[in-house]
This record gives C-alpha cells, sequence and structure tokens, in this order.
C-alpha cells in the first residue's frame, strides 16, 4: 500500500465536482449569520466573543495532540495578544498556554497575508515556544522516517508516513505556490471555500513538514483558507467538532492519505465545518447570555461572587465540570466556610445557580435562564 506522495498524479488529488457544493451554500449562509450577530454587539462584549471562540480552539486543537491546558491561562494569554485589558492580569509562567494563544490570535490576524515559508516558521516558533527539544521554525531533519504511529513499543501500528526529510523543502515550496494561487482571486482559485480547507487540511498534513506541531498548524491553516473564502475573519472553531471525534478524525486523515481519489475526505471535512458552525451559533448565545446574566446582576453580586461566576463561565457551554461547591467556593475565593455556604445561598436565591444533588454532595452550575 503506497501513501499519496509515492501515487502518480501527487500532489493533485481528484474528487467529484459539485460534490460539497450544497454544503457551501449552507457555509454562506451561517457565516454571515454569525458574522451578522457579531457585528451587532457592542465592542467591548465583542472582545469577550472573540476571546471564547479562539480560547475554544486553543484548548481543542492541543487536546487532540494530547495536551491539556489551563484554560484560564490560555485566556489570560488570548486577551494580552488582542491588547484586551484585565483588571488582575494571570501571570502565565506556561509556554504551551502562551504560544497556543499567540498562534490563534496570528492565524486570524494574518488572514489575508500570503503564505510564505516565513509564516509558517513564525508559527511554528510561536507553537514552540520554551520547548527546547524541538527545533522551531525550521523544516524537519535526520534520516528518520516520519509517521504517525500508535500501540505500544514492539507493537507499533504505521498508520502514515510522510515524504523524508530531504524532499520537505521542494514539497513545501510546491504547496506554499499552491496555496496561494488557489486563493479566490488567484491563477487556480477555488471558489468553495470548504472545497479548499479541506484539501489545504490534507495536503499539509500529508507533507507532515515539522518535527512536531503540523497537526496544529495544519488546522490553523485550514481556518486560513476559510477565512480567505469568505474575505473576512469568521467565526469558527473546527478542532472543537475534531476533538469531539479524534478517531474518526485520524481514520479519515488516514485513509485519505492512503489516495488520491479525496471524495470521502471531503465529504468528511464539509461536516465538521457545518458542526463548527453550529457550535459557534452555540457559543454567541451562550456569550450574549453571560452578559445579560451580569448586566442584570452586577449591582447585587460582591467580589467573591464575580469572582466565583467568572471562573464557572470561563469553562464555556459545556458548564463547570463538577459544579460549584463550598470547598472549591473556599479555594477559588479565600472565604471561610460559613462564608462560602451564604455566598452560594445568595446566588441561588437570585436563580443564578442551581442546586444539584443533596446534604453534602450538593453542587451548583450557572443558570443562563435567569
Amino acid at each position: 500500500m503506497s501513501y499519496n506522495w509515492q501515487q502518480t498524479g501527487w500532489p493533485e488529488f481528484q474528487f467529484t465536482p459539485g460534490l460539497i457544493e450544497d454544503v457551501q451554500l449552507k457555509f454562506l449562509l451561517k457565516s454571515g449569520k454569525s458574522n451578522g450577530q457579531y457585528a451587532g454587539i457592542p465592542s467591548e462584549k465583542k472582545d469577550q466573543l472573540l476571546v471564547d471562540i479562539l480560547l475554544s480552539e486553543a484548548i481543542k486543537t492541543s487536546e487532540i495532540e494530547g495536551e491539556f491546558l489551563s484554560r484560564v491561562d490560555v485566556m489570560s494569554s488570548l486577551k494580552k495578544n488582542l491588547g484586551i485589558h484585565e483588571e488582575q492580569p494571570r501571570l502565565v509562567k506556561d509556554h504551551r498556554a502562551k504560544g497556543i494563544a499567540k498562534l490563534m490570535v496570528a492565524v486570524r490576524q494574518s488572514w489575508q497575508e500570503p503564505l510564505s515559508d516565513t509564516l509558517l516558521f513564525s508559527w511554528h516558533e510561536m507553537l514552540m515556544e520554551g520547548n527546547r527539544y524541538i527545533q522551531a521554525g525550521k523544516w524537519r531533519s535526520g534520516t528518520e522516517p516520519m509517521q504517525v504511529v500508535s500501540g505500544t513499543i514492539g507493537k507499533e501500528i504505521v498508520h502514515f508516513e510522510a515524504p523524508p526529510s530531504d524532499q520537505v523543502s521542494m514539497e513545501m515550496d510546491r504547496f506554499i505556490i499552491w496555496f496561494n494561487a488557489t486563493v479566490p482571486g488567484g491563477a487556480k482559485q477555488i471558489l468553495n471555500p470548504i472545497l479548499r480547507s479541506a484539501l489545504v487540511h490534507l495536503y499539509f498534513e500529508s507533507i507532515h513538514p515539522f518535527e512536531d506541531g503540523n497537526g496544529r498548524i495544519g488546522r490553523a491553516l485550514a481556518e486560513k483558507a476559510l477565512h480567505q473564502g469568505v474575505a473576512q475573519p469568521i467565526l469558527i472553531s473546527l478542532s472543537q467538532v475534531i476533538e469531539s471525534d479524534r478517531n474518526q478524525y485520524y481514520e479519515q486523515l488516514k485513509l485519505a492519505q492512503r489516495t488520491l481519489q479525496v471524495d470521502k475526505w471531503l465529504l468528511y471535512f464539509a461536516g465538521v465545518v457545518l458542526k463548527a458552525q453550529e457550535k459557534v451559533e452555540e457559543l454567541i448565545e451562550f456569550s450574549l447570555k453571560k452578559t445579560q446574566l451580569f448586566d442584570t446582576f452586577r449591582d447585587e453580586l460582591n467580589e467573591r461572587e464575580l469572582k466565583a461566576l467568572n471562573r464557572m463561565l470561563d469553562e464555556g457551554p459545556d458548564g463547570f465540570e463538577g459544579g460549584m461547591n463550598a470547598k472549591k467556593y473556599m479555594s477559588l475565593t479565600g472565604a471561610s466556610k460559613a462564608t462560602a455556604t451564604r455566598d452560594l445561598q445568595h446566588l441561588r436565591d437570585l436563580g443564578i445557580l442551581i442546586a444539584e444533588g443533596g446534604g453534602r454532595s450538593v453542587h451548583y452550575q450557572v443558570n443562563l435562564e435567569s
């Protein structure tokens, strides 16, 4: 079984014309709706919504690769890179959180910029910040095969093997030329944003040009292609959907990397994009409800209660894992047990928190329908 880059015709992918045209229409309609909602939000609330969406992408694209980062660290780093003021700036020591935040902001802010090896190297350097074991900002080198494997030592299963390192520079030169030529208005323009994004991701992942970080940069490139396809940065987090069924993602990539006929990959990826848009709609609704909650109750809450609520809501629409209880509240705010119990009761009486369980196991979740 040969890989796509070893087959005659590489890198010319084959697919059925018009295969995902109906998905393209849905995508454009949803993008217009989301961008319209975003445009109508006051500027200070826009900032938080943008942070929420970039946070989702940063956290999930890292989790796909087995890295589990602190949401509050990544959020603080995002705000710093976006120039958003924090009343109590957080000292972030985790270089991974700082690096992924820089990358997320850079991808959004440079969506119009043509692709180049310089741009990709800068992204890689951001991602590998503080990592002393990876050659950052360089194509991979060495004679060892670049393989995607799973399984225990001695029983590894090779899912894919990328081109050898001595071919990477040539392959990436060709990829960059193709990327810039297929942008709308380019010499070989691809006007369907989802089609181009799907091909971008598969093409890049098949070359696997870096020693580490290929998945995260490949997904960033897929989003850059979507931004360019609608001529503005859109609100989307592909990784949130991909991470929810990571095994399916890797299986579809494995199958697509063994052929130049990519219909199945296009259909899979189109489904990811539409689900990602639905998630963004949920996040916009969540962000608006969160803003409304604080607008309604801010004058009735003390600093401890505000801090606890902000921390709970930082977890996003899925809720605060395990719920809030007196012990967590004490740890978060420094309150005594009696004060924590009283504050939680106050928040419940206001209808902001909903109690779950009972007795010593009682815990609370935020009620955004209050």
